[in-house]
């Protein structure tokens, strides 16, 4: 790391090897930056959590700006370069244009209050119209699905009574519909809805249900999906070819008021490609933290060909497994992405060639996806 002499040097030739060294360290925080960045608002599924960001980025900023300063003191004793024209501004994205056509229109005629021609008075005739479409948004509807089973009795045979039976519930005798219920699932696991306020979401429209009772209803919504999630694990793993990765989670960690770092194992199958055998699906499981005891748990058994990253606890699976493991194949997207941040931080014409030949091989597989095995081996 280099470090600010306390005093300029008098000798060019020392200054400029002070120039040239600060520039270097400059250069190296800006790459750094630039990968932080782009681990938070790249188009990537792993990103830094944000408070691990921010402090990145606030310590690197700190020492470029220290760096900063002694080069434009070493600079003062230098004749400037002519100023660069500034970088053109690039046009604002907006979301213009048609909505999608499947949304259902409402339509709203705002029309003129007399139709009489105010020079002649004679009654004027259409002539055409001007049509804007806004996105509107109607909040979610809460209803009452009323059920009810007639009863019949005959007159000639006192005492019968004849009635449809009652349909089963997803809880029984739970209040919630199987809609209800997928819609507090997907509240809670797709958008990160924790049950105390969906309990505060329903209350604004009159519904008081408490936590506990919503905690009760995943519970047992989790116990009738459990055989569906073992089928769905259990076709992804009799693939020949499985990927595998993690990501980080926020969970509440009720007591500390604030969250803790959960992790989404993904076992994934599309063998498309290749015209491989098995079906396209996905599978998740959850665990507490990252240690490679959890992989080995979960691929148990699994004997094919796993694509990992370079996390080192998929190696357990080899060493453990003997003549039975599963063999690695390891991301090449991984290793292009750090070829990707050296170029877009430095233009290095290293990087720039292994981006091109690794894009000519990509472009090879453009042209061969979804041909066997064999052929794309031979191409």
């Amino acid at each position: 790391m280099f470090t600010a002499p306390a005093s300029l040097p008098d000798d060019p030739a020392t200054l400029k090897a002070v120039l040239s060294a600060a520039l270097a360290e400059i250069a190296r925080l800006h790459q750094l930056i630039a990968g932080l960045q782009r681990h938070r608002f790249g188009r990537r599924s792993e990103k830094l959590d944000d408070a691990t960001v921010e402090q990145g980025a606030e310590d690197l900023s700190q020492a470029l700006a220290e760096q900063q300063a002694g080069l434009e003191a070493a600079a003062a004793t230098v004749e400037p370069p002519p100023p660069e024209p500034p970088a053109p501004r690039k046009p604002a994205q907006r979301n213009r244009g048609a909505l999608p056509a499947h949304l259902p229109r409402v339509e709203l005629i705002i029309d003129i209050e007399d139709n009489a021609c105010p020079c002649c008075q004679h009654k004027l005739h259409p002539i055409g119209e001007d049509v804007a479409e806004m996105l509107d948004y109607v909040p979610a509807q809460l209803r009452v699905k009323v059920i009810r089973r007639p009863r019949y009795g005959c007159r000639a045979c006192e005492g019968t009574v004849a009635q449809a039976p009652a349909p089963d519930r997803p809880i029984t005798g739970g209040l919630a519909t199987e809609a209800l219920l997928a819609h507090v699932l997907i509240s809670k696991y797709s958008d990160h809805q924790p049950l105390y306020r969906q309990s505060q979401i329903l209350a604004r429209q009159g519904i008081t249900l408490d936590r506990s009772t919503l905690c009760n209803w995943v519970g047992r919504a989790c116990w009738w999906l459990a055989p569906l999630h073992e089928v769905l694990l259990g076709t992804v793993l009799a693939s020949p070819k499985v990927f595998a990765d993690d990501t980080t989670l926020p969970v509440l960690d009720p007591g500390r008021g604030r969250t803790k770092t959960g992790r989404l194992w993904c076992y994934a199958v599309d063998n498309r490609p290749w015209r491989g055998p098995g079906h396209l699906a996905a599978a998740y499981l959850y665990s507490e933290d990252r240690t490679a005891a959890h992989p080995v748990s979960h691929l148990k058994g699994f004997r094919g060909l796993l694509q990992v990253d370079g996390y080192a606890g998929f190696g357990q699976l080899v060493r453990n497994g003997g003549d039975d493991a599963p063999r690695l194949a390891f991301c090449w997207a991984h290793t292009r992405r750090k070829f990707f941040d050296v170029h877009a931080a430095t233009q290095s014409p290293i990087a720039a060639e292994a981006l091109q030949r690794i894009a000519a091989l990509y472009a090879i597989e453009d042209d061969i996806r979804g041909q066997p095995a064999e052929a794309r081996r031979q191409v």
